[in-house]
Parts: structure tokens; sequence; C-alpha cells
């Protein structure tokens, strides 16, 4: 008998379906599951995972499971699971400590489930996993081994304990895979953030100004899939070359004090704390919605809004109106927390299809590498990035060139120059 903690095990049947179906977008993770069904490069090894609980992550448990692990999974967010797929999973023999809703004890406690099981090797979205780990002495650490990062969020947590001397042992940046941010921070969260938007709000975004806080690759994806929808799109930034590319992509740029009093919709995309602070809700004009797409629900300074609020009451769900002493109306949505998850499902199961190859093929690699890694935030090896490439490509039925023996070696010489 496996240990969980979940909501709903008689929806073992509807996640089953729902994993099943996200399956047939991720053609790439499906070919490592076969591969890894073959030669087994996890075996005995066990996995502890702290992921946002959805149907493509539970291809990505299968498939590491596939490859001889034994895999314990608890969530990342405590709105981000889908309470059918846990209990799908939980059928299927993996052990989930993961409830949609769960307050801040519960999600540390199922932390400290995964924790308890000893893993050799992590896999994090946000560094939660990584942190509680270290904030044990180093005789407690276990027997970890190695892990992987998910996130823009993680990984900055990571290369601030890398420089600061306490990172322990080696995590691969997934994250900075170039089949990652370039698509799934891109595609995904432009589009599974608008499908939270809408879903919450049903608001139709032609016509209305939206402020996007954060212009990296998350902030272009989402800029594009508003304007293409036909909002009049306004980016705020802190870094000089960002702002100055989105104004060359054609996006009106200002600082938020500006763009709050015309914003009808203002989503966080940084990373960062208190991007919305005291003076942007201060001046934001009444219906405004806000709501935040980074990891944490640090980005909008919460306690400022509620000290300015008089009243709040749901409207839709996930939709909270706030009014103020003066009359306005602001509308926070999902909570501040992650609004493409907790308003929506997440990133569509194509683009996940290459992160979590990332996730499947670093993790192979850390194992094979055990003890050979040092301490610290690693690249994605580029054979393993151009490989997510090669067979994402493969399944789209698309074919590429090859280089020549006469163009490789003109790539590597000097002597020839102009005729």
């Amino acid at each position: 008998m496996i240990a969980y903690d979940i909501s709903a095990p008689e929806l073992a049947e509807e996640g089953a379906r729902r994993i099943d179906w996200a399956s047939r977008e991720m053609p790439v993770l499906r070919s490592i599951r076969s591969r890894f069904e073959v030669t087994r490069p996890l075996k005995g090894l066990r996995i502890g995972a702290c992921l946002h609980v959805t149907a493509e992550t539970a291809n990505l448990m299968l498939a590491l499971r596939a490859g001889g692990a034994e895999v314990h999974l608890c969530a990342s967010n405590p709105l981000s699971t889908q309470d059918h797929v846990a209990a799908g999973l939980v059928a299927e023999g993996i052990a989930v400590h993961a409830r949609r809703g769960e307050d801040s004890a519960t999600y540390y406690r199922h932390l400290e489930s995964v924790l308890a099981a000893r893993p050799h090797l992590t896999m994090d979205d946000g560094g939660d996993l990584v942190t509680a780990l270290h904030s044990r002495p180093s005789a407690e650490m276990g027997d970890v081994r190695g892990g992987t990062e998910e996130t823009t969020t993680g990984v900055v947590r990571l290369r601030a304990m890398a420089a600061q001397g306490v990172l322990r042992y080696p995590v691969i940046s997934v994250n900075d895979a170039q089949t990652k941010h370039l698509f799934d921070n891109r595609y995904g969260t432009g589009q599974s953030t608008i499908d939270g938007l809408i879903r919450a709000t049903n608001l139709l975004l032609a016509g209305r100004t939206m402020v996007i806080c954060g212009f990296g690759w998350c902030g272009r994806g989402l800029a594009a899939r508003a304007k293409g929808m036909g909002a009049q799109v306004v980016v705020t930034e802190v870094e000089p070359v960002r702002a100055l590319e989105a104004v060359m992509e054609g996006y009106r740029v200002m600082p938020l004090a500006e763009a709050a009093p015309i914003a009808d919709v203002i989503i966080t995309v940084t990373g960062d704390c208190n991007v919305v602070d005291r003076e942007h809700l201060g001046a934001a004009k009444d219906g405004c919605v806000i709501a935040n797409s980074g990891h944490f629900n640090s980005e909008i300074n919460l306690a400022a809004l509620d000290e300015l609020t008089e009243a709040v009451r749901e409207v839709r769900p996930e939709v909270a109106e706030h009014r103020l002493a003066d009359g306005r109306r602001l509308y926070l949505l999902a909570e501040g927390r992650l609004l493409n998850l907790a308003a929506a499902e997440g990133h569509p199961a194509a683009v996940m299809d290459m992160s979590f190859a990332n996730q499947a093929l670093s993790i192979a690699h850390l194992a094979a590498a055990s003890g050979e890694m040092a301490p610290g935030v690693h690249e994605v090896p580029p054979e393993i990035d151009a490989e997510v490439a090669r067979l994402k490509l493969e399944a789209l039925g698309v074919a590429i060139d090859t280089l020549t023996e006469e163009q490789r070696h003109y790539l590597s010489s000097w002597e020839q120059g102009t005729a």
C-alpha cells in the first residue's frame, strides 16, 4: 500500500481519462517513456517531486515510474492541484500528497511527506522542496544526489542559494532549456493566462487596456496573445533592454504608476514581490481586474489591498470584489495566485510535452552522473535540448536540413575569407 493524502479517491476514473487525453498531445514524453521501459535508467531510485498536479504532470510521473523510479509527488501551489488527476495517479500506485485549496499548514505537511520518503533525486517547481530540505542540518539531508527545477522563480532562489554557498547538491535548471523557456514560458503562459482570465471573468478583451507587468519570456507571450485578441497592451518593465524590445514590438511602455489609472486589467508575470503596490492600488480605476501569473502570490501587495478594502465578496468563482473606502471596486483573481492554474488548467499538454521531456531526460542524466556533478545550478546539457527539439519536430512531421561535411569544415575553419 502506498501512502497518500488526496481529496477525492472516487474521481480516479475521471482522472485516468484526463491523463490519457493529455498523453495524446505529448508524443515526445510518450517516446521517452517507451525508451525508459526498456532501459530502466531510474531503477532503484526514489524521486521526490513538488510540481503542479495536473494531467500533464501525471504523464511525467508515469514516465519516471516506467524508468524504474519510486515516485512521491506533492503540489507546488495550493490551488494548482486537479483532484481527479491526483486520484488517477494514486490508482496507478503513485504516492500523491496534494489537495486543491489546501491551507498553508497542509501544503508544508505534504512537502514533509515527500521528503520523508528520503528521495535520491528531487524535482521542483518554485524551489519549496529544495529549500525545505536545506532547512535541515546536513546530516539530515538523507540520500539526495541531485535535482531539477522547472520554473524561473525556483531558479532565482537556487542561484541565490548557490551564491551564498548553501546549495548542497547539483540542480539542473530545466527552466533555462531553449525547448522550455522559448515555448513553455512564451506560448504556454501566454495562452493559459488568457484562458484563466476569460474563464474567471468572461471579459471581452478586444478594446480593453491590458497592462502586463514584466516582459520576460512569459510577458512576451502574454502580450502577444492579448494583442491578438484585440486588447490595447501596455507593458511595464524595470529592465531597459526588455522595455526597448517591447517598444520595438509596438507596445506602449510606461511606469505602472502611469498605467494603473488607465488599466482595465493588470497582470503580473515578473517573479518579484509587490509589483502592484499600494500606490498602484490607490491609483487603479473603478472596476480594474488584477491578477498574477507568476509562481508566488507575492507579486500583488495583498496586505495593502486588504488594508484599503472596506468589504470583500466573491462575485464569481476565483473573482473577489474588493470595495474600497472611496467606493472603487477592484477585482482580484485567484487570490493573487497563478491565474493560469488556479482559474484554468495550466499550459496546454503539447507545450508541456517539451518541458517534461527535459525533466525526464535531465533526471536520467543526473542518475547516470551520480557523484560527478558539483553542487550548484547546472544548465540542461545541449544534447538533451537538441534531442527534445528533434523528437518534437519528428512528431509534427517536420523534416529539416543537415550540414554537409564541407559545411561542417567551413564552420570550424578560419582560413577562407573574401574571394
